[in-house]
């Protein structure tokens, strides 16, 4: 933190006797790289213009508080202090202070600042007996002595706002540097300090930190085992040189020896026995000495909670506070840089941080404290997303899970839009949330957390985790007493492995599916399965027993009185009939799914109708009425946030436009198509759309003043 302190009330003294100039700065850094942005804003405080003058007996100036963001102990915060100070020694010619305040360390007990002060004034040359026994006096003089000097006062590892402020000079002539784990608010309110977030290293510094300390040949003679040690250590300073000095003293092994030690023990490859300050979780157990006994307990559970990061709501269900509370607790564990607060409200830690807190949470707390922890945030997770799935599927088979835990709420959703929004934003942890279920073996939260993602998975074009939570759920399936739920989560897993291409196995467990729902005389079960077997089909090149499977579903389904799933299905016989070529029968059964659909408010239904009713006016002749289907579904599907059937939606429509000679809007839908392709994963769908555009080639639009 750079100050440039603001003029105090000056204090008659009598001169010491002999004038001293301090040089207390403790030596450089000698392997010190990377930080160059940091070291850069430092410069920029100090060259800035002083400000305003702050209220009479009050610090003031431009104060940078170096910090960490989403860390503690270790982020490198004095080496970065004495770097920098040993880089500006010529701004300094009237002396530097230094004092470590031992905010954080193995002592335990901070620095008071009557010792400091009087270490100061020892520097400055005051003999003993001229020194004031009052603290404020002792700090007026020191305000005194330093008064008009261009001086550097450096305080190292700051607990608290009190403990630094009777330090601060009063004159403007002056820069104050202090370091701190915790972000000193009334110093940055009241003495106008200037906060200096310190991240982890990057990527390349710290590449050059281990070049620093190992070698540059042997960090090049092994860059993938180095790029693992510099992920396993996530950038965090402390755990990169703790690596490179367990390795430097031993050449011969390779370093992905190193890496796999790391990988293999965590935590406690990073330990040491006899030296606190070369431990990094004994470092990290120093910040939790100025936590309140309720900060402790949250911090550890956040550690062992599902997920890359978290909210104030699910944290107030993981620890069972209020809400409120469970913010205010939030924003203390941040002030101790020990989470990190990201946009949109969310709190992470980072993987060291969070592998210690786990382990705080494991030897700290019983298990039955952490366990009914888990329970309570895995529910408010679950019926979120129930919550969320009702407002996304409507329509959809209503299956709700079992009630949550006491005192647990879902998360409030007005509509569609804030439950899209909440999916996206939680989908990591709601994938976190179904192994977290699994570990506790809870099998019924397990299978509903599939279920309650499934739409979400089939708008946004998650193939791959369909699959993961689908093959989970299956497993789970086996605990569960009703026979409904394997048989659906084989034909979910069937459809999320036909989306993937792995078409075998899709069959497998399609089959597997329909005899268990034959077996169990579940004609709603056959219903569904058919349906999905007709997609799988169609997925493998065979439209005639697509067509087959879709013509079972809808017999079924009239027999079960279903509107909306009849619509489903009558849109499915139409489009493998429009793919077949009988397209009077596509017609009818679709213009009859659409009045169903429209009748019976289903915005899903009525834009997948649409869109065969485009692909059906287009193999006609009737391009515009094609472009016409084709465009207000893709108007739907944008609404509903189903990203992978825009993707379908784009490439449909560059079909009508190129038969109608307006190649250079063709072109445009199918590099957008070809994008979202891309982004999804779908190869063999890119490949399509690129051979469309590579046949469409620079041909000009025939009619370029046609927009019909």
């Amino acid at each position: 933190m750079v100050v440039q302190a603001g003029r105090d009330a000056m204090v008659t003294v009598q001169q010491p006797v002999r004038p001293m100039v301090p040089r207390q700065l403790p030596a450089a850094p000698g392997l010190f790289t990377g930080r160059s942005a940091e070291l850069a804003r430092l410069d920029r405080v100090l060259t800035a213009p002083t400000p305003p003058a702050a209220p009479a007996g009050e610090g003031q100036g431009a104060t940078v508080l170096v910090s960490a963001i989403g860390g503690a102990g270790g982020i490198g915060k004095t080496w970065l202090a004495l770097a920098w100070a040993h880089r500006q020694l010529e701004r300094f010619p009237d002396g530097q202070l230094f004092v470590d305040l031992h905010g954080f360390s193995p002592t335990g007990e901070p620095v008071a600042p009557a010792v400091a002060v009087r270490g100061f004034l020892d520097a400055l040359g005051v003999e003993a007996n001229r020194i004031p026994t009052d603290l404020d006096a002792q700090a007026a003089l020191y305000r005194s002595l330093v008064a008009g000097k261009r001086m550097l006062v450096v305080l190292d590892n700051a607990a608290t706002s009190e403990q630094v402020a009777p330090l601060l000079p009063g004159s403007p002539s002056c820069t104050v540097l202090v370091t701190g784990r915790h972000r000193l608010a009334s110093l940055i309110d009241r003495h106008g300090a200037r906060h200096l977030p310190l991240d982890v290293l990057s990527p390349e510094e710290a590449r050059g930190l281990l070049a620093a300390r190992l070698g540059t040949d042997r960090v090049a003679a092994e860059p993938e085992a180095v790029d693992e040690l510099i992920g396993l250590c996530g950038g965090y300073p402390l755990a990169l040189s703790i690596t490179a000095r367990t390795a430097e003293p031993h050449p011969d092994p390779p370093l992905a020896e190193a890496a796999a030690e790391l990988r293999d023990l965590g935590l406690e490859a990073l330990d040491h026995d006899t030296d606190p300050a070369a431990s990094l979780p004994t470092v990290l157990s120093w910040s939790l000495r100025h936590l309140t006994d309720a900060q402790r307990t949250v911090f550890a559970l956040l550690g062992i909670a599902p997920g890359p990061d978290t909210t104030p709501p699910a944290t107030a269900a993981l620890t069972g506070l209020p809400d409120r509370t469970a913010r205010r607790t939030l924003s203390g564990l941040e002030d101790a840089s020990l989470l990190e607060r990201r946009p949109g409200g969310r709190y992470a830690m980072h993987d060291l941080v969070r592998r210690y807190a786990a382990d705080t949470a494991h030897t700290t707390l019983p298990e039955h404290v952490w366990e009914a922890a888990l329970v309570r945030v895995v529910d408010f997770h679950l019926h979120t997303a129930h919550a969320a799935d009702r407002l996304l599927a409507p329509h959809s088979a209503l299956l709700s899970p079992e009630p949550p835990a006491p005192g647990v709420h879902p998360h409030p959703l007005p509509d569609a839009t804030a439950a899209l929004a909440w999916l996206q934003a939680e989908h990591a942890t709601l994938l976190a949330t179904q192994r977290t279920a699994a570990t506790l073996g809870h099998h019924h939260t397990v299978w509903h957390l599939a279920w309650n993602l499934h739409t979400f998975h089939q708008r946004r074009g998650h193939r791959r985790d369909a699959v993961t939570t689908w093959r989970t759920a299956l497993d789970a399936a086996d605990h569960l007493p009703d026979p409904a739920t394997r048989s659906c989560a084989h034909r979910r897993l069937g459809h999320a492995c036909s989306r993937q291409g792995l078409h075998e196995q899709a069959t497998a467990h399609l089959e597997q599916a329909l005899d268990l729902a034959v077996r169990h005389h579940d004609p709603t079960e056959q219903a569904r399965t058919h349906r999905i077997l007709a997609v799988a089909w169609e997925r493998r090149g065979d439209d005639r027993q697509a067509l087959e499977h879709a013509h079972h579903a809808l017999d079924l389904i009239r027999a079960l009185d279903q509107p909306v799933w009849e619509a489903e299905s009558l849109n499915q016989v139409g489009w493998y009939a429009a793919r077949l070529g009988q397209f009077d029968t596509a017609r009818q059964h679709c213009q009859a799914a659409l009045t169903l659909h429209r009748h019976h408010h289903n915005p899903d239904g009525e834009a997948a109708t649409l869109a065969s009713l485009g692909y059906i006016a287009h193999h006609t002749g009737n391009h515009h009425q094609a472009l016409d289907h084709y465009h207000h579904a893709l108007t739907l599907y944008r609404d509903l946030g189903h990203a992978y059937l825009v993707a379908d939606g784009l490439d449909g429509v560059g079909h009508p436009h190129a038969a109608l000679g307006r190649h250079e809007q063709a072109r445009t839908v199918w590099r957008e198509a070809l994008e979202l392709y891309r982004e999804q994963g779908r190869d063999i769908d890119a490949e399509r759309v690129q051979r469309q555009l590579d046949d469409l080639g620079n041909t000009p639009d025939a009619d370029p003043g046609d927009t019909r």
